[in-house]
């Protein structure tokens, strides 16, 4: 095994291939920005979309062609949302879904579309389709992490992890590739998520299991609180790991598909926050001790979303007044003086008030690693729950303010 096969070892996934070319989809761009995935035979299709109400032209066609719960092909690019684009942007998406069906003779409603990129502008139509007979001539098992590639913007690495399960005596492969950086919150936030499997399944369970692994982790992420046009998670299992058809969760092997379902999902949200824009470090803030897990996760959300908490954790400030303060504009009734605040195992706040300067010193320390914990007990109950975020730099708002530039 040569090149880009010994290189992509481990992404494979029986029955599908994958590609990549250049269409300068942005122009000037050299990089691949343009990736097909297609399955050689049929399979079972489950998708979560943005709740945004702004919604691109892609998002817009694959809404409509879920509902049918099967799919052969998925075509990204990167560098152009094809959002707020009009009849045009609808027109062109449609377009190049029937250059991809016509070219893999497959039905066209079976063709999903996935965007990210620059808001407001057509996609450049002519270099888009003359790169489609490239993206058919190239498709490879291989081809996975070259889409992992391709899709990025301003992504600084690929997001692909691989599992592999055994579900009773047959082998099942599972491969989830995304992208996104920022404009990241739920529900969801800006990413494109694409997850392939040989599992035999039904549409119903599949679409029951991805919904609870969404919500275990692209729901629990946020960077900046901003949440895109184009987000998408999109499942394709193609059954070729011949097992017999799983339909019902209570089964040994829903249980165990959906373990690793849950694991996949929640490295790539992990990863995505650990590439947020300007991140310096990765964040967990973990809530316990509420009287309803709604109440836990509107509390994590509202310390992970307060940009005075993030700046200050990119500053290295244990600064927990910050915090307290962010818990009571939650909108959740508690005791401030019953809260205990913990940086990883260094407890900062007992009832309410600081344990003082040698805490806030170790607390400190804790703040110089690449990944820390802050813990959170309201002393109200039994429920609990964490969210991820990442502290908040100047890189930000220089990559931000020079993104279209």
């Amino acid at each position: 095994m040569k090149g880009a096969a010994a290189r992509n070892k481990g992404f494979q996934v029986p029955g599908f291939l994958a590609s990549v070319t250049s269409a300068e989809v942005k122009k000037g761009n050299s990089r691949s920005d343009l990736g097909l995935i297609f399955s050689e035979v049929p399979a079972v299709a489950a998708g979560v979309f943005t709740r945004n109400q702004v919604k691109a032209a892609p998002v817009q066609i694959d809404l409509k062609r879920i509902v049918q719960q099967e799919g052969r092909a998925v075509l990204v690019n990167s560098g152009n949302a094809n959002a707020c684009t009009g009849s045009g942007g609808l027109s062109d998406a449609r377009k190049l879904s029937r250059q991809i069906s016509q070219a893999l003779s497959i039905p066209d409603s079976q063709v999903f579309l996935a965007s990210t990129g620059v808001i407001g502008q057509r996609l450049p139509m002519s270099r888009m389709i003359k790169a489609v007979p490239s993206l058919i001539q190239s498709l490879s098992p291989y081809g996975l992490p070259l889409v992992a590639e391709a899709m990025m913007t301003t992504d600084t690495f690929p997001k692909i992890v691989s599992k592999e399960m055994n579900i009773g005596k047959q082998k099942v492969h599972l491969v989830g590739l995304a992208k996104g950086a920022g404009m990241m919150h739920p529900n969801m936030a800006t990413m494109l998520c694409l997850v392939l499997t040989d599992l035999a399944v039904s549409p119903a369970l599949l679409d029951r299991l991805l919904r609870k692994a969404t919500d275990q982790s692209f729901h629990r992420i946020t960077v900046d609180g901003d949440t895109s046009t184009n987000d998408l998670v999109l499942v394709l299992a193609n059954g070729l790991a011949g097992n017999a058809v799983l339909d019902t969760p209570q089964t040994t092997g829903a249980r165990i598909f959906s373990r690793a379902l849950d694991q996949i999902l929640l490295k790539l949200a992990r990863m995505i926050v650990q590439d947020g824009e300007g991140a310096t470090k990765e964040v967990i803030i973990r809530i316990e001790g509420t009287r309803t897990e709604e109440e836990a996760r509107t509390l994590a959300m509202t310390v992970a979303l307060s940009p005075l908490v993030k700046t200050a954790l990119f500053g290295e400030d244990a600064n927990w007044g910050r915090i307290l303060a962010a818990l009571g504009r939650s909108g959740v009734p508690f005791h401030p003086e019953h809260v205990d605040i913990h940086f990883n195992n260094i407890q900062i706040v007992k009832n309410g008030v600081s344990k003082g300067p040698k805490a806030e010193t170790r607390a400190g320390l804790v703040l110089k690693k690449p990944t820390l914990t802050i813990r959170i007990d309201m002393h109200q109950g039994t429920f609990k729950t964490k969210v991820y975020t990442c502290d908040l730099s100047l890189d930000y708002v220089r990559i931000n303010a020079d993104y279209r530039t």
